[in-house]
């Protein structure tokens, strides 16, 4: 056992003694030791049952002969920390988070993980740390918060309370409206309800086969999600049995997988900076043009909140991930020999599984569209690509051409969408929002629930080197790759100019030609930082672009 260089020989007396400080009795030493990564606080409340969870995952570790250790991990709200200074400190959180677990389990020579996330950079976070440490592990998130309902009954999420203030700014809801949908759109702990960022990334977390059978949908307040943990504690033992470590599970036909599910699920766009990042940390190279492939080739099947009327909740009740791969897999999309975290192929787990509700699954031969989710737009507006969320963009948005509107901030951005600067047909342009000239790459829920809410998400396009809430919908475009504070081509752009948007044909054009570029580039001055101090602007320096996962370098 790994933990033997901290358990045997007169050498280690010292350290055993610290061992018999913790209670531990003789036989809990002899036993392998198994980290038990809690991501349990009180401000978040997706996290707010992780305390339960842990405990049920240190049953099923006793129950299979392990020793668990609970230590923890940080986690941002990002619906918390939205609309203010705090956004600048979610993306960063997730390299914390690696790094604090790497350091934890490789000091304290741990036999085995069980990793407990929930939101949203929490659960790339620890998938990285996973790839880094690679002793056997397994994952099993906090769960799914339920869907709420509105006073007349109709259901609703954060996605709608966001648009709501949109609707109340446009005269459109009155503030007994804006109550409603404050009071009923979070009604139990878990991780919001619609295939946002982090119920994405737990649903990938399935994927790519580091999560048992429900780990993205069973929802939070289920006592099936504390029987799921307990198979997880379980099971970690046997993988310790084993030796079956993670990256022999996340593997680059995993990723292919994992992003083949992502494209039929309709997840987030954060998981385009997300999986290659984790890839990343397997040794794995994905890049975004490996995106627009397997988006080509597959059906998007789920429009779960923002994108349609139903969550994770039905989906779980619809089979959850596993009928959702089998629609795949039947169709030759997956490959089903890779190894996962049950110790057996993902085809030999999905064999049984079933799509109970053709509505909240389509069949593969009755997709909402014949591509994928998310789409990756290029041009001389975003040489390296830009992202979008296509499954969430009305029809009449899928192509669009516009004055831009610019702004150097998101807080620019809002004060004007507010006032009702923005009109018909504009592109937003919000810049220096990236993961250097942020710093931190902010999500820009407020101006597009805004854009929605004051009825112009049928007219009005938004594109930012920035980045989207899973909760965005609309013709949302970020991650615009060189960003501005790198000198890429959206730090060019001026008010007025015209936009070309065509998502189908995945490009994007700012039609002004190259002498006039030229000029502009030209007379281009990076802006000073906007913070100069502290662990963003370390981040700052280090960070790649958008592109390559936002990796630290």
């Amino acid at each position: 056992m790994l933990s033997d260089n901290i358990k045997q020989g007169v050498e280690r007396a010292p350290n055993r003694s610290l061992l018999y400080a913790l209670g531990f009795t003789d036989e809990e030493i002899r036993r392998p030791l198994i980290g038990v990564v809690s991501s349990y606080n009180e401000i978040v409340p997706g996290h707010m049952n992780i305390d339960k969870i842990a405990d049920a995952v240190k049953a099923g570790i006793r129950l299979a002969g392990g020793t668990p250790v609970t230590f923890p991990a940080i986690a941002v709200c990002d619906g918390i920390a939205m609309g203010h200074i705090g956004m600048k400190y979610s993306l960063v959180t997730r390299d914390l988070i690696a790094d604090s677990t790497e350091a934890m389990a490789i000091a304290h020579q741990l036999d085995g993980l069980v990793m407990i996330p929930n939101c949203d950079k929490n659960v790339p976070g620890l998938l990285m740390a996973a790839a880094r440490v690679n002793v056997p592990t397994i994952f099993v998130s906090g769960g799914p918060m339920l869907a709420g309902h509105l006073k007349d009954g109709r259901r609703t999420c954060l996605s709608h309370m966001f648009e709501a203030v949109g609707a109340y700014k446009a005269g459109t809801l009155d503030e007994q409206g804006v109550l409603d949908y404050e009071e009923n759109a979070c009604p139990s702990c878990g991780s919001c309800s619609g295939m946002y960022t982090a119920n994405s990334m737990n649903c990938l977390t399935e994927a790519i086969g580091m999560g048992l059978s429900g780990n993205g949908t069973v929802p939070a307040p289920y006592s099936a999600r504390l029987r799921l943990a307990k198979r997880a504690g379980m099971q970690v033992m046997e993988l310790v049995r084993k030796n079956i470590r993670p990256r022999d599970i996340m593997t680059a036909a995993a990723f292919h997988n994992a992003e083949t599910v992502d494209m039929a699920l309709g997840c987030s766009t954060n998981t385009m900076l997300h999986l290659p990042a984790i890839a990343h940390e397997a040794g794995v190279e994905i890049s975004l043009d490996m995106s627009n492939e397997i988006s080509a080739r597959t059906p998007n099947l789920c429009h779960l909140a923002p994108a349609g009327d139903t969550f994770m909740e039905d989906l779980d009740r619809a089979g959850g991930v596993y009928a959702v791969m089998k629609e795949l897999a039947d169709a030759g999309l997956l490959d089903t020999s890779v190894m996962t975290c049950t110790g057996k192929t993902l085809g030999e787990n999905i064999a049984d599984a079933r799509n109970l509700d053709e509505t909240v699954i389509r069949p593969i031969d009755r997709p909402y569209s014949p591509t994928g989710g998310i789409a990756v737009l290029k041009g001389n507006l975003a040489p390296d690509g830009c992202v979008v969320k296509q499954s969430a963009v009305a029809p009449e948005m899928m192509r669009h051409t516009g004055p831009a509107r610019v702004f150097d901030s998101e807080d620019e951005a809002i004060r004007a969408i507010y006032d009702r600067q923005i009109r018909s047909g504009d592109v937003v342009v919000i810049r220096y929002e990236g993961p250097k000239g942020g710093p931190g790459m902010r999500e820009m829920l407020n101006p597009t629930s805004a854009i929605c809410g004051m009825g112009l998400g049928e007219s009005v396009a938004l594109i930012t080197d920035g980045r989207f809430s899973g909760a965005t919908r609309g013709a949302s475009i970020g991650h615009v790759s060189p960003e501005a504070a790198a000198g890429g081509p959206i730090a060019l752009v001026q008010e007025g100019d015209i936009i070309s948007i065509d998502i189908p044909a995945c490009s994007i054009h700012l039609q002004v030609d190259e002498k006039e570029l030229a000029r502009r580039r030209a007379a281009w001055v990076c802006p000073e930082p906007k913070v100069k101090t502290g662990y963003l602007a370390r981040y700052a320096k280090l960070v790649s672009s958008a592109d390559k996962g936002a990796i630290l370098e």
